[in-house]
């Protein structure tokens, strides 16, 4: 039986792979979906979220995804690992990635943007569809794919654009982007993403648990816990997550009730010893 069967949950409360219905929203991540809903819907073209390892950007892409997905006219790709040697790469990368067909063998430059501009232009214009591209990792673009980006960006009529770009990237992506003015201009939506505050951080960890079924009435986390998950994780999302999980199996291999403050020290100190540390942990 899984541990948190025990615990008298239905799911896995603290995985950290990208589940939307796990996303738990701060008022940080809830003005990012807002904006980036209001932005796709006017199709307005380029938004840029930047955000520190583990601050949950591809987890809101996934439930930007899952706000829209209902809603007739969008169309969805993204690209996880955006990282191409060479402009031509790239545009035939995106090419397949669309499901554009060109019928010419070694496909130049020009026919695989003229391919991408009519296929835009197809959805965009003659469909009434909103193409939506989101780029996670995108701190990995080089800059002859960032121009490729900015060429796409320049299809549009005369109410709006034909592609709707969202970027999500570690904060080295704005040193990229600051300096192309031809670029950074096109930036219609900015936010900068931050680790949760200590309430925050409660939050998601009853929301989590909620999500995964749990109904006693008895807090499952004591608040000295959750003040040492806290204090070790600094507030991101992924760290909060990876700690908690480890709590929750040293309760069932413990055989006790709840996580107290002392076992949430335990873990942390084994995690130190064994080198393990969290990065945000050691920033302090």
């Amino acid at each position: 039986m899984s541990y948190f069967k025990i615990l008298g949950l239905e799911k896995e409360p603290f995985s950290t792979s990208p589940d939307p219905d796990f996303f738990y929203q701060s008022p940080g991540h809830k003005t990012v979906i807002t904006n980036l809903v209001i932005e796709l819907r006017l199709r307005r073209g380029m938004s840029v979220i930047l955000g520190d390892v583990g601050t949950g950007k591809t987890t809101l892409s996934r439930k930007l995804v899952q706000s829209l997905r209902d809603r007739e006219g969008f169309i969805f790709h993204i690209i996880m690992d955006p990282v191409y040697e060479s402009e031509h790469l790239f545009l035939s990368s995106l090419v397949r990635i669309f499901g554009i067909e060109i019928n010419v063998k070694d496909a130049s430059l020009l026919d695989l943007k003229e391919a991408l501009e009519h296929f835009l232009f197809q959805k965009g214009v003659t469909e009434n569809k909103t193409v939506v591209l989101i780029v996670d990792e995108a701190q990995k673009l080089e800059l002859n794919s960032l121009e490729v980006l900015r060429v796409l960006l320049n299809y549009e009529t005369n109410e709006y654009k034909l592609l709707q770009l969202v970027l999500l990237g570690q904060l080295e992506l704005y040193s990229k982007i600051i300096n192309m003015a031809n670029f950074i201009d096109r930036v219609s939506f900015k936010y900068t993403l931050n680790p949760l505050n200590e309430d925050e951080t409660r939050e998601m960890i009853d929301f989590r648990l909620k999500q995964a079924g749990y109904q006693n009435m008895a807090p499952l986390f004591q608040d000295g816990a959750i003040r040492e998950i806290y204090r070790y994780t600094r507030g991101y999302p992924r760290q909060v997550s990876l700690l908690c999980h480890n709590a929750l199996k040293s309760v069932v291999m413990q055989n006790k009730l709840v996580v107290d403050e002392q076992m949430v020290r335990e873990i942390i100190n084994q995690e130190t010893r064994n080198g393990w540390a969290a990065p945000a942990a050691v920033k302090r």
